[in-house]
């Protein structure tokens, strides 16, 4: 370097500049640390968004840190050592060493926000950057230098520190902001055009079979323009097909499906969708909102509380359960509206039965066995077969066309089909002719929220809608019977029914695309799951709400974080609903989001490659559940292509492939006992599961242990409110880190081979 440049960057920093560094942090170590440290610049993110309305602290376990590169070699050479002297690296290391032992150090670092793990991880991160870069910047290398000759005091170097720890961790920077960005505490201004008119709600409360919906739906049939939401696409395709019949044109819109009813692709007044598909800035003049009481669900609750507070309609009509009566009327109290309750009553009588069914050998005609696992179904349908007897059987994961086929089949008085085994999907969407529920167990398996299964009681609000599925009003059997399998879960069954469904007490919220924009604006290195973590925890919310659970989100967001994607496009993808259980649904997942990222549009040609078609009837259980998760495949590829229509551009066509592979299903299910057999033979399946006899023992254990927990039961959070706990949990300690590594997470591994396809 030339004496000229050197002088000049010599008078651009002056040795006041370094006497302003040491004053600047001694001044700032001596002053005693209150809320506000000042010397060194504004007040930290953490103390003034804590003393901005009261925020908790925020799980620093969530901030990954960022990479933070040592300089290479700069083409202008190492000014600082030109100006002052090469380094020693030992003695810098002993500097760095020191400073991090330096308790006032460490108190300074909490009050900007760095807890012992942050500054931990800030400093290592700092270290190596330090000691590994082949030249530093003239400020820090001068004031390593003066510290080295004494001229200086280590604490000087907690600028920089603290410049470093911002880069590696961006969200110190931004935790006012991103605060704002989060706050969901006001829900009711997020509808502008719902608040512009004063809305009239009405409450339409009581049990199943108490035609409450039915009431709702008259005042919708009857207006100029409507809309209906539903909890399932079953729901919403009974009231488009109700709709038309009635001669009113209705409109379809699930997230799969589109069906528009005039000639001229006009928008027809009237519309039936699923909850979360409905518009909330289209006006109409009456609005049905179905099973309401699901605004407490910990995964789809959001749906349920868009629709209650933004739906653009004059009437507003809510069917569900008394429980949701207090909530919504004080959700609605905050936007001015006052809710009118009607009461109904149940049409049929309906009767606990003193006596349980003990034996298949007892069934009648018009039974329906309800089970809480597929082996269960398996299970009991063979024994079902064994006896003579045909039955039908409906579970979630079948096809809708399936589940009405098999509906149907149970319904026809002609059919020789009588019985009908089923899980809890029958609790709503289906209209059955059922006359005797009887409860196959009372313990139903879940996942809570660490991944671990759990095995509890059904809930009262559970049983409550299983067995009101017994006598409708509508079916041949106009009294209703509930029972149970064994008679050692009889009491237990009459004390769950008998129990007082707790009141809701809270309604979910969703983050929306543009929010998580915003976050990714100010963290833009940060992975769309950690985003979602982050701004999960930097929440606010009012009491009467609660976040949902964004676990399924998480996890199909970590399944494409490699795969290069904008963020609006990477957030539809992680929308999608998936079920994470089924590895090809997610491998398709996975796929259709790398053909995206090359710009290759997925045509039908490419989808039948894919999915190997044609496919063959199944000739075990084995294959009647991929051909299972073939459907859902399907299923996902039209509902991105409502999202992505050039890039997903064959949607009749795959519709029309669906259909050929529902009637390949329900063949499957109609023979379901002869694929039930097969398995058995080849040990394909494994129906030795808990017996009965053990799930009464455990039901009976389970039953002492609920009334134990309901004696001491507290309040809890709002955002473990909505889940109803009826016993003490028993926790199988499966491995989650072993699941992931036998299960789908494997799937990464694989995607890194690049295959076009994916063997099935």
């Amino acid at each position: 370097m030339s004496f000229p440049r050197c002088a000049l960057l010599w008078a651009r920093l002056p040795a006041s500049r370094r006497a302003g560094h040491r004053a600047t942090v001694c001044s700032v170590l001596r002053a005693p640390v209150g809320p506000f440290p000042g010397p060194l610049g504004r007040a930290p993110a953490l103390a003034s968004s804590s003393a901005s309305g009261g925020s908790k602290a925020p799980n620093t376990s969530l901030f990954v840190p960022l990479t933070v590169k040592p300089q290479g070699p700069s083409a202008d050479g190492d000014v600082g050592a030109e100006l002052t002297r090469p380094l020693d690296k030992n003695e810098v290391k002993k500097i760095l060493d020191n400073f991090y032992k330096r308790k006032e150090i460490q108190k300074l670092g909490t009050d900007y926000g760095l807890d012992a793990r942050l500054f931990h991880q800030a400093f290592i991160s700092f270290r190596n950057y330090i000691m590994q870069s082949h030249s530093l910047d003239v400020d820090i290398h001068i004031v390593l230098n003066d510290i080295c000759f004494s001229a200086a005091h280590v604490d000087d170097l907690f600028p920089f520190f603290l410049r470093h720890a911002k880069q590696i961790f961006p969200v110190l920077e931004c935790k006012d902001d991103l605060r704002k960005i989060s706050d969901l505490r006001i829900p009711p201004n997020w509808y502008p055009e719902a608040r512009a008119i004063q809305r009239k709600i009405i409450f339409h409360s009581g049990p199943t079979n108490s035609g409450k919906t039915y009431h709702a739906i008259q005042k919708y049939l009857s207006a100029k323009s409507g809309v209906y939401c539903g909890p399932l696409k079953l729901l919403a395709h009974e009231i488009f097909e109700k709709t038309n019949t009635a001669g009113v044109p209705c409109d379809l819109v699930t997230g799969e499906e589109r069906v528009t009813v005039e000639l001229d692709g006009r928008q027809a007044a009237h519309v039936a969708c699923t909850v979360e598909m409905c518009s909330v800035t289209t006006p109409y003049e009456v609005a049905v909102i179905d099973e309401i009481q699901m605004i407490r669900d910990p995964a789809r609750g959001w749906a349920w509380t868009r629709a209650l507070l933004g739906l653009c309609a004059e009437e507003v009509h809510l069917c569900g359960e008394s429980a949701a009566i207090d909530l919504v009327t004080e959700l609605l109290y905050t936007t001015g509206e006052e809710v009118e309750v009607k009461n109904y009553k149940r049409l049929t009588p309906i009767s606990v039965l003193d006596h349980a069914l003990e034996s298949l050998d007892n069934l009648r005609p018009g039974d329906c066995i309800v089970c809480f696992s597929k082996n269960d179904i398996y299970s009991v349908s063979r024994q079902i077969e064994i006896r003579g007897l045909e039955s039908a059987v409906i579970y979630g994961s079948l096809p809708p066309g399936t589940k009405l086929a098999q509906a149907k089949k149970f319904n026809d008085p002609n059919d020789p089909c009588k019985i009908l085994v089923a899980t809890d999907a029958i609790g709503m969407g289906l209209n059955l002719s059922i006359r005797r529920i009887i409860f196959y167990s009372l313990i139903k398996p879940t996942i809570n929220e660490k991944g671990e299964k759990e095995i509890e009681p059904i809930t009262t609000s559970q049983a409550l809608q299983i067995a009101g599925r017994a006598g409708r009003f509508s079916s041949q059997f106009k009294e209703g019977e509930v029972t149970t399998m064994n008679y050692e879960d009889l009491s237990l069954l009459k004390e769950i029914l008998n129990r007082p469904v707790d009141p809701i007490r809270a309604a979910g919220l969703h983050p929306t695309a543009e929010q998580i924009e915003m976050f990714a604006y100010h963290l833009p290195e940060t992975t769309l799951s950690n985003l979602i973590d982050i701004f999960v925890d930097f929440s606010q919310v009012d009491g009467q709400y609660f976040v949902c659970n964004m676990d399924d989100f998480k996890f199909s967001a970590e399944l494409i974080q490699h795969i290069p994607l904008s963020l609006r496009v990477r957030y539809v993808f992680c929308t999608a609903p998936i079920n994470k259980k089924q590895p090809f649904v997610c491998s398709s997942l996975l796929q259709f989001a790398r053909q995206y990222s090359r710009n290759e549009p997925l045509t039908f040609a490419w989808l039948r490659r894919y999915i190997k078609w044609p496919l063959l009837p199944p000739k075990n259980i084995k294959d009647l559940m991929d051909l299972e998760a073939v459907h859902d495949v399907l299923d996902l590829y039209l509902w991105l292509s409502y999202r992505f229509m050039d890039m997903f551009p064959d949607a009749s066509l795959v519709r029309n492939l669906q259909k050929e592979l529902d009637a390949i299903i329900q063949d499957g299910v109609h023979n379901i006992t002869k694929l039930i057999k097969i398995s058995e033979t080849h040990k394909l399946l494994n129906l030795e599961g808990l017996p009965p006899g053990k799930q009464s023992c455990l039901s009976g254990t389970l039953k002492s242990q609920a009334r134990r927990t309901r004696s001491t039961k507290s309040a809890g959070t709002p955002h473990s409110r909505h889940a109803e706990a009826a016993g003490e949990r028993m926790v199988d300690t499966t491995n989650r880190t072993q699941q992931r590594k036998n299960g789908v997470w494997g799937l990464l591994k694989r995607d890194k081979k690049k295959e076009e396809g994916t063997q099935f």
